[in-house]
């Protein structure tokens, strides 16, 4: 299997040192044509502005959202979230998203970076709770219909999924944790 892991700009080393950690084949993409041949795509952390701005100068996003139709799974975390939501609340002008996910995405939505926090979170799918590590997090504000929620902090779900679609406004890439990873690959990409 083969996880694409866009890396524009933002936390895309980790991933992809966390998914060879779990024997998959992680390509580094920063061209569109490198999507062809991945199963997956992880759309990391970082500035969601800025891996926007990135995106559509090099042309991704037709790309993307052909391979989605195709069947290539996404993963988007931290800003990839706000990239993969349909709609995204307080965006800056002319920020565009894929909009493949039926979710609303609230950008920046515990605060500027001085405001960032690590919280455990239960997913049903873990036995034990996952270390969330939020880094001027957004959160997802709502969801669709076919929009199972994973995992949610307090009130504000911080976990989804779509079909081969997954949103996760923390970084586990961060963590040491490979558990989320492991989930994408086996069950988002080859469920």
């Amino acid at each position: 299997m083969q996880i694409g892991v866009l890396a524009l700009q933002g936390a895309f080393r980790e991933h992809i040192v966390t998914l060879e950690a779990l024997d998959v084949r992680a390509v580094a993409v920063r061209l569109p044509e490198q999507l062809e041949g991945c199963e997956g795509l992880v759309i990391p952390g970082g500035e969601s502005t800025a891996i926007a701005k990135l995106m559509d100068a090099y042309g991704f996003y037709e790309p993307i959202a052909r391979r989605h139709a195709e069947g290539m799974g996404i993963w988007g975390t931290c800003a990839g979230a706000i990239l993969v939501a349909k709609n995204v609340i307080d965006a800056v002008p002319d920020q565009r998203s894929l909009g493949l996910m039926d979710i609303t995405v609230r950008r920046n939505a515990y605060g500027r970076q001085v405001d960032s926090f690590e919280a455990p979170l239960q997913f049903d799918s873990f036995f034990e709770p996952f270390q969330g590590v939020f880094i001027r997090a957004p959160w997802i504000e709502e969801v669709g219909q076919g929009v199972d929620v994973l995992a949610s902090h307090g009130e504000h779900v911080v976990a989804a999924r779509q079909g081969d679609l997954m949103a996760t406004v923390f970084h586990p890439e961060l963590t040491g944790d490979p558990r989320i990873h492991r989930y994408f690959v086996e069950s988002v990409v080859g469920g």
